[in-house]
């Protein structure tokens, strides 16, 4: 292992690592093979000398007393006797720690390949850390990469620089079919390492972030932070709503999220198939809010109660508001009750209707058109 320096400088720019991280990756190779093909009980130190461009590679032996029982048995090798250790330093002293140099080319070409062995495994844990911290960095941001493989049960692979990413059925939007070869964008949910695949992505295109992520690349305040989406919630393909605020009195944070024309809102409705996007003013008062979240429909009052962690909102509104209340399959209340965080229950003239409630409404409205129509 001659002109070992020159050796971790190609590693390192072949593989785009720090110079230091591979110089303690061939220490800890060294030192392995020392135990594997020495013994595996004993302690090992490498270090590299610059001048040599070689590895130095060192047994540490602990001086004990004549009589103890470590100088007995497999460990041996380990420890030394007081007198033997005087033998090769005269001031030693029971407790200190001798030296003994090894070399590993002198235990022949089995010793030499496991050596070989042992750097290629920890340069390649080298490199995949390298990209774990890398990707694990990059949770919760949004990824483009290039279609490679849909399996039978529609998870796709997507090709991300030098790692495999999976975006599973299930984290597609509703509709959603990729082909091979297409540019697909999404948001990374967690980072996985495995033994047998290496480092591998998993992505989502549902998650309510994905959604917050495209806003900020296609909204500069948002992305600089004068505007701020403190809450969202989506039924992912359908319908979303987003709570925004700013402290800037002068910029308005629905007119500038939404854009000229809707320009801003269109594009990211575009990218998640359609879905429609609501835009709220987010307040600290949670009757404001919840009049706020239920958008379109006209609130008349909201009052919230807590009790432990069950947070209830009773919200009165005109009859003629009820079906904006509850919208298309109960979809509006529903997004209202997860951005806001309080389960809602709507009163209106003549009683009240809950989440759950709707289909018997509708059913009782029917009723009652054909009675109208038919008499009694």
């Amino acid at each position: 292992m001659e002109n070992i320096l020159d050796i971790i400088d190609s590693i390192a720019n072949e593989k785009g690592l720090s110079r230091e991280n591979v110089q303690e990756a061939i220490k800890t190779s060294f030192i392995q093979t020392a135990k594997r093909i020495i013994n595996p009980t004993f302690a090992f130190e490498a270090d590299i000398d610059d001048r040599t461009k070689t590895v130095k590679l060192r047994q540490i032996i602990t001086v004990v007393a004549d009589d103890a029982t470590e100088i007995e048995g497999e460990e041996v090798g380990a420890y030394m006797g007081l007198t033997n250790a005087l033998e090769i330093d005269d001031e030693a002293e029971i407790g200190d720690q001798l030296q003994m140099e090894h070399d590993i080319e002198s235990y022949g070409r089995s010793a030499f390949a496991a050596l070989h062995r042992e750097i290629e495994f920890h340069i390649q844990r080298l490199v995949e850390n390298e990209l774990y911290d890398k990707y694990k960095s990059k949770i919760n941001q949004i990824v483009s990469g290039r279609v490679t493989r849909v399996d039978g049960d529609q998870n796709t692979t997507i090709e991300i620089d030098e790692i495999r990413a999976i975006l599973p059925m299930k984290s597609r939007i509703k509709g959603e079919k990729f082909k091979v070869g297409d540019m697909v964008s999404a948001i990374v949910r967690r980072v996985h390492v495995d033994k047998a695949n290496g480092i591998s992505m998993e992505l989502s295109r549902t998650a309510p972030k994905f959604l917050e992520e495209l806003l900020a690349l296609e909204v500069p305040e948002i992305k600089d932070g004068i505007v701020v989406i403190e809450k969202c919630a989506r039924i992912p393909g359908e319908r979303a709503k987003i709570a925004l605020y700013t402290n800037r009195p002068q910029i308005d944070p629905i007119g500038a999220t939404v854009g000229v024309r809707g320009v801003r809102i269109n594009a990211v409705s575009e990218e998640l198939c359609g879905e429609n996007i609501d835009c709220v003013e987010y307040s600290s008062s949670p009757e404001l809010f919840i009049s706020r979240a239920m958008s379109p429909a006209i609130i008349s009052a909201v009052v919230v109660s807590e009790e432990g962690d069950e947070k209830k909102a009773v919200v009165t509104l005109p009859s003629d508001q009820k079906s904006k209340a509850i919208g298309k399959s109960g979809i509006n209340i529903r997004l209202a009750s997860m951005l806001t965080g309080y389960a809602i229950e709507l009163n209106e003239v003549g009683g009240s209707i809950q989440m759950g409630e709707k289909a018997q409404e509708e059913k009782k409205e029917g009723l009652s058109s054909l009675e109208a129509l038919f008499g009694n």
